[in-house]
Parts: C-alpha cells; structure tokens; sequence
C-alpha cells in the first residue's frame, strides 16, 4: 500500500493522507488546464488522498481539474463548500451566499463541475471569524436554519458529511448535534487564535483542517515562513522554513489534517515531505 504523507487520519469517516491538498491554487494555472491535471495526479501518486476544493474557486475551474484529474484507481476523499458563490463580475470574484436556497443550489453547481452525485464532505464557510466579507439583508441567517438545510441534504444522499469554517466556539457547540465531521479556521504555528476550538474538536472526534496553515495570506496573519525562529530551525533540521511549520501542525494534535496549496510540482513534492520531518529535537521558540 502506497504510504500517505503525514500518516493516516480520519475524516467524514474516512481515512485520508494526513497530508493533503488545497485545489484553490490551481486556479493560477487556469491558462494551462493540462498542467493543472498533471499537478494534481502528480499529488495523488505522492500518496495524498484528500482534496479540497470548492465550485466557487475560478467559478468552476477547480472543480473541473478535480474532476479531470481522478482516475478510476483513485481513492480520494473531496471535500468541497458552500456559503460563497462565484461574482467574476463583481468587486471580489465570489460573494456571500449563506441562504438555505442557495446553500442547496451551490451544492448542485459543485455535484455538476464535480460530475458526482454525492459530495463526501461539504463545509458551511460562515463569516464568524477572520477575514468578513458584508453580509447585508437576507445574508444574515441564523446557523440552524443553514444546518437544518444541509443536515436534509445529507439525509437526501446528495452530502455525505457536513463541516463547518470560520466558525466561532458558540457557532461549534450550536452545530456539533447536528453531526459535524471538521472544522477549518485560520491556524498556523504563529497564529493560535483558535486553540479552544482546536481542543473542542479533540475531545469531540471532529477533523481540525487549518486553512492558512503557514499564515500571510491575509492581513494580520503573520508569515509562518519568515519567523526567525522557524527559519533557524529549518536550517538545523536541513528542511525548509515552509516544511517546519506544516510538521508542526501535524505533531501538534493528532486530528490535525493539512490541505497546502500551490501551483508548482517543487513545492507539491517538498510539502507532501514535510510529514516524515520530526521536529521534537529542534529549538523552536515563537512564544
């Protein structure tokens, strides 16, 4: 059996690479969709076996390479979101869509740039924490009413396993009877903001799965990879800065899984290596 990155975790009942990967970077290569196909089977044959990708990202793209690039002999695990909908017109490329109706209507635009008729995992993106974009009107929609129409959707067999992002700690503990197979936040070595909701997931059997697991994507996120401390332990290690703060992650709790993005097979390679680096030797100070 081909070994998987990082090790083996649970999500949505499955078990995956603890080591996977985040689609939304193949949006960079949408001019050359060949080269997105082969990056992506490239991250399957290193082992990685869960996927995260979403019909929002280049309205459609993504999920067309997710789609095009799994093979029969793939076991992979995609999980995909909704709550945020395509705008390219717009001032953003994607816009709020946190309604019931539309929650289920982004379901059904993910099953088609997918081509499946289930989706093993589907994440609620609230706008609770972190980076929020306006909600004005009818955006405003009280987390049951959203949960209520996914936990139906499940029931129907059109979801296999709901999640939840940028959530709160009252929005987790609201959701988790509802069933709740993972969480992503923003969380990275330097920015532990959502530690409560990282040990609420511990003691639940719920996925932490940090968006921005090497931070500055954002502002107010710092940049995993520019830290003293992380750079010097990279260099003691004979690693790189960005593969330090991703063992980190991983030997830090146990249901943490990873999703790096990136658009070039270098980086693909050196993060899916980042799993078999112990860093418990290294002097590693951010406090």
């Amino acid at each position: 059996m081909q070994t998987r990155p990082g090790g083996i975790g649970r999500l949505a009942g499955h078990d995956v690479s603890r080591i996977g990967y985040g689609a939304m970077q193949l949006a960079r290569l949408r001019d050359d969709r060949p080269a997105a196909v082969a990056l992506l089977r490239r991250a399957f044959d290193l082992g990685v076996d869960h996927v995260d990708t979403a019909h929002v990202y280049a309205a459609g793209f993504v999920n067309g390479v997710v789609r095009d690039a799994l093979r029969p002999t793939d076991s992979v695990v995609v999980a995909t979101k909704v709550g945020i909908d395509p705008d390219p017109g717009g001032r953003f490329p994607m816009r709020p869509a946190q309604r019931p109706d539309e929650l289920r209507a982004s379901i059904q635009d993910n099953l088609r740039s997918l081509g499946v008729d289930q989706l093993p995992l589907v994440y609620l993106r609230r706008f609770d924490v972190g980076a929020r974009m306006p909600l004005d009107g009818d955006q405003v929609v009280d987390l049951e009413d959203q949960l209520a129409a996914l936990v139906a959707m499940r029931d129907e067999g059109t979801v296999g396993a709901i999640g939840l992002s940028a959530v709160d700690l009252d929005g987790l503990k609201r959701a988790i009877p509802a069933g709740i197979a993972s969480v992503q936040n923003a969380y990275s070595l330097l920015h532990r903001e959502h530690e409560d909701l990282l040990e609420l997931c511990l003691a639940e059997g719920i996925a932490w799965v940090p968006f921005y697991p090497l931070g500055g994507a954002t502002p107010g996120l710092p940049k995993v990879t520019d830290a003293p401390a992380v750079r010097a332990a990279a260099a003691d290690l004979g690693s790189t800065p960005a593969q330090v703060g991703l063992a980190w992650l991983l030997q830090h709790a146990p249901h943490v899984l990873l999703i790096p993005g990136t658009g070039k097979p270098e980086h693909l390679a050196a993060n899916a290596a980042a799993g078999a680096l112990n860093i418990q030797g290294a002097a590693l100070d951010v406090t």
